[in-house]
Order: C-alpha cells, then structure tokens, then sequence
C-alpha cells in the first residue's frame, strides 16, 4: 500500500493538499464532504476493513467497535465526543489522509447537525425488524422458504418532490421447487417514519392480493400475492405487484436483501424533477452489520431522473443504491 502524503496542521479546504496519484473520488469526498462520505471513501480506497480498522484504532489506544465504525460511514451517526474526535484525527493517520481533513467536515457549515439530520436504520432496527418479519411470516403461515426460487427481478422505486419513497413497482419472475405453490409473499420495509398502515399493496399482474399484515414500530409490512393456479415443481411464473407509500421522511437509499444466491437482479431508482440528487453510487453488504463494498459511483440520466444497477447473479447479503442530497 502507498505511503500517503501528511500536510501541514491547518491547510485550507481548497488547497491542492492530496497527493497526485490519489483517486479523484477520494479526493473530491475530502474536499467537500459529507463526512460519512468522505470516510466511507476513504476506507474502501484503502482496503481496511472494519475489523482492521478497529484494530488500527485500538493500537492508538482508542477503544471503537466496528459498529459505530459502521453507522459513522453510513451517516446514521456523526463522531461528536472527545474520545470519538479523537478516533477522527487518528483514522486520519491511519487511512493516510492529510491532517484535520476528516475533522473539519464534522464542523462544515454545509453539515447539518445530528437533531437535523433524517433518520437512518441503525444495525439494531434493522435486527428487531427481521425478528418481527419472522413473527409476521409465522401469523401467515409462510416459511422464509416459499417453495420458489427467483429467476429474475426487475424493480422501480419513485422518489418524491419531499426527497420521500413514493412507491416501488417489482416485476418478478419465479420458479416453483415445489409442488402446489399458489402465492408469494412480499415483503416492505418503509423507511423510518412510515406508516405501514397506510400504505397500499397494489397486484398488478397475474396475482391477486391476499392478507396483508404489519407491524407499526418497524414500517414492516408483508403481503400474499396469490396466484390463480397451483405450480408443479418447475413451472415458471411472471407477475408484477407494487406498494404505494410517500409516509416516511427524506430517504437516501434503497437496499434489497437475498437471503438466497442466484436469478439476476436490476434496480432503477427515479427521482423527483423538484429533488435531484448530488451524487449516487451502488454498493453491496454481507449482512446488515458488515461493511459497505462494492461501491460504484452511479451517473444520474438527464431526461428520466434514474440510476439503477444490474446483477446478473445475485449473491446472499444486501445490495442497494445510496444518494447525497447536500
């Protein structure tokens, strides 16, 4: 690994302080922020994983789990103590970062404070949501394993004129392992602030809805698609189902989970004329609780206002499109 370029203590924020032959994503994330950006950015240039990291900082004698590593990259928490300042300025040193160039994004005045920032899925929201997902599979009497495996998925997700989740809309090819399987069971996940009672499950094609259950506290919903004949064991079925939502406050990101490997996978992500976004990028996730990889920027389209992604062979874990608004 290259050794990076330390700097004097207090150069400004436009000076030409990163070394040459560092990628220009890292270096435009340390100029201009946010600082989970920046951070996240910085971590992956690097090849660190959380785990390294955290051991990195506990030679320091600076004592953080990997987290709290995890939510600072990911903005659902912002370093504001002295002992956490302190972590800052050595993850500087340790990810060969010129000094005070992560700290003085924690102060820039485009950042808003932690009171203002939106609501982000910390790992423990996203633990009791699988456990009330599990509760509310049993209610229906459906295991994880629905008797079909994904062959491909094609999903759009609208964002409102509010930065909001407006809906998604799946288009969804399956193939049944099984003999008599006659419905499918969707799962939504709004973002914090949705009221999953007020969202609306919408069968679109080939399927008819069936029971619908949620959970308040989480913004878990689960819903029956059913389908009008019985599938053998081999049979392939096509249909399309959506969730109409716009509850939730400012959303900025969308994360598909697989619990199983295999069928291709495309997402599109549509934003609002009034709500454009700064910057998007792609990433991928072992579990909820691992590190980000994966990271790919993502150009937005001027006439249609999307990115989007394509797996042609999913793998087990999370996969999702993140955005900046700021």
């Amino acid at each position: 690994m290259r050794h990076g370029t330390r700097f004097a203590h207090g150069a400004p924020a436009d000076a030409a302080w990163m070394a040459d032959d560092e990628p220009a994503e890292l270096t435009a994330a340390l100029r201009t922020g946010p600082f989970h950006l920046a951070l996240r950015t910085a971590i992956a240039v690097r090849r660190l994983p959380l785990q390294r990291v955290r051991h990195h900082l506990a030679q320091h004698g600076i004592n953080v789990g990997v987290t709290s590593l995890s939510y600072w990259q990911q903005g659902a928490r912002r370093p504001q103590r002295a002992e956490s300042l302190r972590a800052v300025r050595a993850l500087e040193e340790i990810l060969q970062l010129p000094e005070e160039s992560l700290l003085r994004l924690l102060a820039h005045p485009g950042e808003r404070a932690d009171t203002e920032r939106p609501a982000a899925r910390s790992y423990r929201s996203l633990v009791e949501a699988s456990d009330v997902l599990r509760a509310l599979l049993t209610e229906l009497g459906s295991p994880v394993d629905g008797g079909l495996h994904t062959i491909g998925h094609h999903e759009r997700v609208r964002i409102g004129a509010r930065r909001e989740l407006v809906g998604r809309e799946s288009q969804h090819v399956v193939r049944a392992h099984r003999d008599g399987i006659d419905h499918y069971v969707a799962i939504y996940h709004g973002d914090p602030g949705c009221a999953p009672d007020r969202v609306r499950v919408r069968a679109l094609e080939n399927c008819r809805t069936g029971r619908v259950r949620w959970h308040e506290g989480t913004g878990v919903l689960v819903a029956e698609l059913l389908f009008d004949a019985r599938l053998r064991a081999g049979d392939t079925h096509l249909f399309a189902y959506g969730f109409e939502d716009g509850t939730a406050g400012t959303a900025t990101e969308y994360v598909r989970g697989f619990t199983y490997a295999g069928g291709q996978y495309a997402l599109q992500i549509r934003f609002d004329e009034l709500a454009l976004p700064v910057r998007c990028h792609r990433f991928a996730q072992q579990s909820a609780a691992g590190p980000r990889g994966g990271r790919q920027e993502l150009t937005l389209s001027g006439s249609h206002r999307s990115v989007h992604l394509v797996e042609p062979q999913v793998r087990a874990g999370l996969l999702g499109i993140a955005w900046d608004w700021e």
